[in-house]
């Protein structure tokens, strides 16, 4: 079936409009479709899908399409050698001489490098190594990350018992089974549109990737603690702690901007919880953060990071984000752990998480500081885990890829204070 050629020229213009990597690309996408708001749910389907498609295999595509990879010639060459379409279906939108070229690019096998393989950064791909990472499964990691990432949804626990939702779900012809990792998660076949289903208008079910439930298991809140998310965002982990409180003590869901802790208003009105208390701070040296040292049981440092966890969803990131980019957001780890930390009661859990795989993101911010605060100590994760009943052993620290665990790449160390 010859491919839409008014669907290919807008696919080309939105890629001439995002490649260059400016913005993210879920933001520049969207404006694109704003500024061509007659586009049909069928278009808008497949310029989104052709985008990240060339976005996912950049670095093998931009090989295959050298010395000239224009946003045309990479959109061919993603839809000949990488969605499986024949030189025959593009027959409508490409000149004789184009054919021909596309043509010779179905044999084209260019030598890549380890880190065009893994479609990964050079110097993320050395940050990689230098942490330990043998090559085979560096490749491995990256290649899971050029697959789209599956939806993942949590069961509201205030609400529902999974086993009823996944029967209501699956009563309604749509396809889903349960998380194996996570207690409260559901994993759908599909992407079925979600937020008019009446599971989650209710309240009962929220978006979350398996990998993120397991840090609120890690943390495990208890009934009637004083708890603080330290950088809250849209709220995802804290809808999670509130319901591991049984709605019951005080959870503070603390953030700097205002945007992101709006997000979670509607979010916190389906839920059904009453003991979240979002606060705007100005910034981790906040007077209201000071205020609750000493008196908090447990705190999640959600840290800002690279998001190079996240390449399944954002695989611009790797496009986006540089060596500089990554040291700025070191600082900023560092200043945000030793800002949560003294919120603790002694006995207290910190558990600091980044949806990274960069060991200077992780194990470093965690080894320099508890060099340099010898009244905490490192608990190990697998047993924590062990205790949720949770089947994850990756050793004291907790490290999920999508290669191993089909989640996002995460990392989450759990401190406690001693003295």
């Amino acid at each position: 079936m010859a491919i839409n050629a008014s669907q290919f020229q807008y696919a080309v213009d939105a890629l001439r409009r995002i490649l260059p990597c400016e913005h993210p690309a879920d933001v520049a996408l969207s404006t694109f479709f704003r500024d061509n708001h007659k586009l049909g749910q069928q278009d808008r389907h497949f310029i989104a899908e052709s985008v990240f498609a060339v976005l996912r295999r950049h670095a093998f595509l931009s090989a295959i399409t050298a010395p000239n990879p224009t946003p045309k010639r990479l959109l061919v060459a993603s839809l000949l050698r990488v969605r499986g379409l024949n030189v025959r279906e593009l027959s409508t939108v490409l000149t004789e001489a184009e054919q021909k070229w596309a043509g010779e690019l179905k044999a084209l096998n260019p030598e890549l490098t380890l880190a065009q393989r893994a479609e990964l950064p050079e110097w993320a791909v050395e940050a990689l190594q230098a942490g330990g990472m043998a090559d085979e499964e560096l490749l491995a990691v990256g290649r899971a990350m050029q697959h789209p990432a599956p939806l993942d949804v949590r069961v509201n626990t205030i609400k529902a018992r999974r086993d009823d939702v996944l029967s209501e779900l699956n009563h309604s012809g749509i396809e889903a089974d349960l998380t194996p990792l996570s207690p409260f998660g559901i994993r759908f076949k599909g992407k079925p549109a979600l937020q008019r289903h009446p599971l989650f208008l209710e309240g009962k079910v929220e978006v979350q990737d398996e990998g993120s439930q397991l840090l609120g298991l890690l943390l495990a809140p208890r009934r009637g603690e004083m708890v603080v998310d330290f950088c809250a965002g849209a709220g995802g982990k804290t809808l999670l702690l509130g319901a591991l409180m049984a709605s019951t003590g005080r959870l503070y869901a603390l953030d700097i901007s205002e945007k992101r802790l709006a997000k979670l208003k509607p979010r916190l009105a389906r839920s059904g919880l009453s003991n979240v208390h979002p606060q705007l701070i100005a910034s981790e040296r906040d007077a209201r953060i000071k205020r609750l040292a000493g008196k908090i049981d447990r705190v999640l440092v959600d840290a800002p990071c690279s998001g190079m966890g996240t390449l399944r969803r954002n695989p611009d990131l790797k496009l986006r984000q540089t060596p500089a980019g990554v040291a700025n957001l070191n600082l900023t780890q560092a200043a945000i752990l030793a800002a949560a930390a003294p919120l603790l009661k002694v006995g207290g859990r910190l558990v600091y998480a980044t949806c990274s795989l960069l060991p200077s993101e992780n194990e470093a911010i965690v080894e320099a500081f508890l060099a340099a605060n010898p009244h905490f100590a490192l608990l190990p994760a697998n047993a924590l885990l062990a205790e949720q009943r949770v089947e994850v052993d990756t050793g004291d620290y907790l490290r999920l890829t999508p290669a191993l665990h089909n989640t996002d790449g995460f990392f989450a160390a759990a401190l406690t204070r001693v003295a």
